[in-house]
């Protein structure tokens, strides 16, 4: 039986039809039970919904004021852990001038959504990087990233990580995306990038391809 679509993705297919103005949200989160609504309750907590029974009205603020998506990601993310079907409408927005717009970079796990996104069908093998806005984050940044066996690039602010759809070395998506999670959860910024796609590889007899990086094995 398949799970019905996660509130990640429903508020990735939410966010990518949004006029490049825009500056407030309504959003309308409903749960299908009862136990649902009070993990909701939880996770969107930060957030101040209004609710209404099984309802939750949520305001998000693009930038650095009020509820961001950023914030927005965080909870979506939590309810999703705990496996309670929700689903999220967008009720309203508003807008400004493009000049007055704050950007906010987008949580890393919805980065790695996107990318996955633009990757093609028959995609096996993911060699991609995250990098810091500051080195004050390393440490933590390494323990929410431990699952994926992440390796520092030179003197950078980067970590570096191998991703495997089907078999072979490297972290699952579903965990790479957790562990990318984890750092939206430790308030984390950072980037996320592919750096190299391997399609439709069958190793025989290997654990499975290897990149040469500056003349090592990666």
């Amino acid at each position: 039986m398949l799970r019905a679509m996660t509130l990640a993705r429903q508020w990735i297919d939410i966010k990518s039809a949004l006029p490049a103005d825009w500056t407030h949200l309504r959003l309308t989160l409903t749960t299908a039970g009862d136990r649902g609504a009070a993990i909701a309750a939880k996770h969107l907590g930060p957030l101040g919904p209004g609710r209404s029974g099984r309802e939750f009205h949520i305001h998000v603020i693009r930038g650095s004021h009020g509820t961001t998506t950023r914030t927005l990601a965080r909870a979506l993310n939590g309810i999703d852990d705990a496996r309670v079907s929700a689903t999220l409408e967008l009720v309203g927005t508003e807008h400004a001038p493009a000049a007055a717009v704050v950007e906010e970079e987008a949580p890393a796990a919805e980065q790695w959504d996107g990318l996955v996104t633009t990757l093609p069908a028959d995609w096996s093998d993911v060699y991609g990087e995250v990098e810091l806005d500051s080195s004050d984050h390393l440490d933590p940044a390494a323990v929410a990233l431990g699952p994926v066996n992440p390796t520092r690039f030179g003197e950078e602010r980067v970590f570096r990580f191998r991703c495997a759809r089907r078999f072979g070395y490297g972290a699952a998506p579903e965990m790479v995306r957790r562990s990318l999670a984890r750092l939206d959860e430790r308030e984390i910024p950072a980037q996320v990038r592919i750096l190299r796609v391997l399609s439709d590889t069958k190793p025989v007899n290997t654990q499975g391809p290897v990149w040469y990086v500056e003349g090592k094995a990666v």
